[in-house]
């Protein structure tokens, strides 16, 4: 299995990662904080562009997980944008987009590899996905409707 790229972006008090293989796309970071999220620009993410607690909000609305945090002073120990405790199962279709599933699943994939997800995973609807079952926001490039 290969490992997962993370990119990280600091303010100094908290550190943002982004995961941009989880990343479908969705724009939530965009229009929550587009003074920090910025996808034209290198660095992306400019997390001095907001406060500590509004970063933290926004990281918690990341439908697919791809950004999480921690705080600079426990460590790396990230922080599941979702409420700590555990989340009830719930399945939400996304119109044109992904099925979003909430809570800690195992998924097996057709080679019997298991992986836990936890928080919110992101199904492929639209079947273009280069990195199935997961979406990866293609649904986005071919206009998928449903």
């Amino acid at each position: 299995m290969e490992k997962e790229i993370t990119k990280e972006y600091t303010n100094g008090e908290l550190t943002v990662v982004w995961k941009p293989k989880a990343c479908i796309h969705s724009e939530e970071c965009i229009h929550s904080l587009p003074e920090v999220y910025k996808p034209k620009e290198k660095p992306w993410i400019i997390p001095h562009n907001a406060t500590t607690q509004e970063l933290k909000d926004q990281i918690s609305k990341c439908p697919s997980g791809a950004l999480s945090y921690y705080m600079n002073e426990d460590g790396k120990k990230e922080t599941d944008t979702a409420k700590e405790e555990s989340m009830e199962t719930k399945v939400e279709v996304k119109e044109n987009g992904p099925l979003l599933v909430h809570g800690t699943l195992k998924v097996i994939d057709q080679s019997g590899n298991e992986e836990i997800k936890k928080r919110t995973t992101a199904f492929c609807r639209c079947g273009a996905s280069s990195n199935k079952p997961y979406c990866d926001g293609t649904h986005n490039e071919i206009n998928f409707k449903g």
